[in-house]
């Protein structure tokens, strides 16, 4: 006969599986909201925008419940630490001056604490964007800032360029977008080694078109996203850097549904040289 003692002992258990099961659930619905882009295209690639979902982590609501779960594990860091310094506050009133040579070949190298990612930027191709992107690496605006979102379900991005570090920072202006149809996004398909600007567009409303700011992801796997985010780079070295990063995972916010590198990713110095 089972005793009272035991009998609790197993009812615990029970309760524990079950918040188990849960939070489990709980994880995969998260990673599958991170990659809403691919149908409602704009939450997780979002720049500037409220993009977090409200709700919270399913399971248990009472302390008790909360107490009960251990603290997810987290893969070992595999970067560095950051160089010292602090994320940039400066914002602009609107779009900086066209300063750039479309016929000239541009370069932008991210010195990371994971190691350094090279890119060729197609000034060409994506004018305003490039000319952005120099006049703020060259602001010293990328410098000391987080990557802050890692996506490694369905999508396969590692999203940077926002000194707050919480998705939601933006340079204070927007650009337009460009380049939507390079023949590289063949079968809406971002292949491996794209660098594309974030913006808030939410697939049907036109007006949040054009909304590009600082914000950008690298794509380190090829990812099946809907035209909408201006390609203007290709990395032409780092990738083993992505890889290393994404090895090491990310970890859900319960509250903000934010999947955050478990690596510590800052961009030390960001550069871009013209040749």
């Amino acid at each position: 006969m089972v005793s009272k003692d035991q009998r609790r002992r197993q009812l615990a258990r029970e309760k524990y599986e079950r918040q188990q099961q849960r939070r489990s659930a709980a994880q995969r619905k998260a990673k599958r909201r991170n990659v809403i882009i691919a149908s409602v295209a704009a939450v997780a690639l979002a720049a500037g925008a409220a993009v977090y979902a409200s709700a919270g982590l399913a399971g248990g609501s009472d302390q008790e419940d909360r107490a009960a779960a251990p603290a997810p594990s987290k893969a070992p860091d595999p970067c560095g630490r950051p160089a010292k310094g602090s994320p940039s506050k400066k914002t602009w009133p609107k779009e900086p001056a066209m300063s750039l040579d479309t016929s000239a070949s541009y370069s932008a190298k991210l010195a990371t604490t994971c190691g350094t990612i090279d890119i060729k930027l197609d000034a060409g191709k994506a004018p305003h964007t490039v000319n952005s992107f120099a006049f703020l690496a060259g602001q010293g605006y990328f410098d000391h800032s987080k990557c802050h979102r890692l996506v490694d379900e369905g999508i396969f991005v590692l999203q940077c360029g926002d000194p707050k570090g919480t998705g939601r920072g933006t340079p204070g202006y927007t650009i337009p977008d460009e380049n939507l149809k390079d023949p590289r996004l063949k079968g809406g398909v971002y292949p491996a080694g794209t660098v594309a600007m974030a913006n808030r567009y939410d697939g049907a409303n036109a007006k949040t078109r054009d909304s590009g700011g600082s914000q950008f992801f690298l794509v380190y796997q090829d990812s099946k996203l809907p035209p909408n985010y201006t390609p203007f780079g290709t990395i032409t070295g780092g990738m083993d850097v992505l890889r290393k990063i994404a090895k090491a995972g990310a970890t859900t916010d319960p509250q903000t549904r934010n999947s955050a590198p478990n690596a510590t990713v800052v961009i030390d110095k960001a550069s871009v040289r013209k040749s």
